[in-house]
């Protein structure tokens, strides 16, 4: 995998290949960041990764210059390898958090400009994200939760929702908070 854009771009990630993750495709972070880019101001953002795996998604936003980024993951070794990463490129405004998930969610008193999440497929509490998210108020006005699913899954109906896209088998939900 590599980084898109920004400072760090063309940047290759060489992820140790025993970890156990489904990494977005560059194919389709290229699109998801070209969508963005033209509703976001990277320089004024925090994000929240969710699911963060190798943490791919969040150095792009690092790459892109947002003022912090926090991954949450419970794999150990991702989460080491983030450690690594985050050495590496000396990201000072990146925070790791090895943990559930939903417990982290629940427990979180801070607020973001994008929520990012990136759920296994399979999970069966997947559509519980976004109503968690808004009834905690973790998402800051005129901001952005985004979800990467399969084509399986169906957020049209959840009042926040606002678009989906597609690339190749990967889709993304939008969502922002109704004034």
């Amino acid at each position: 995998m590599r980084i898109i854009s920004g400072k760090f771009r063309s940047r290759r990630i060489n992820a140790p290949a025993n970890l156990p993750i489904r990494p977005t495709t560059d194919f389709a972070k290229e699109g998801l960041f070209n969508l963005i880019n033209n509703h976001i101001n990277f320089a004024d953002i925090a994000v929240l990764d969710l699911f963060a795996g190798t943490g791919s998604i969040t150095y792009e936003f690092l790459s892109r210059g947002c003022i912090e980024a926090t991954t949450v993951e419970i794999n150990s070794k991702c989460t080491d390898f983030m450690y690594k990463t985050k050495e590496l490129y000396e990201f000072d405004n990146f925070h790791i958090i090895k943990g559930d998930v939903f417990v982290y969610l629940n427990r979180c008193h801070k607020t973001f400009d994008v929520i990012f999440a990136d759920p296994p497929y399979e999970m069966e509490k997947i559509n519980e994200i976004p109503n968690l998210i808004f009834e905690k108020k973790l998402l800051n006005a005129g901001g952005f939760l985004i979800i990467e699913h399969s084509a399986r899954n169906s957020f049209k109906e959840h009042p926040c929702f606002f678009e989906q896209r597609n690339y190749g088998k990967v889709n993304f939900s939008f969502f922002q908070v109704i004034k």
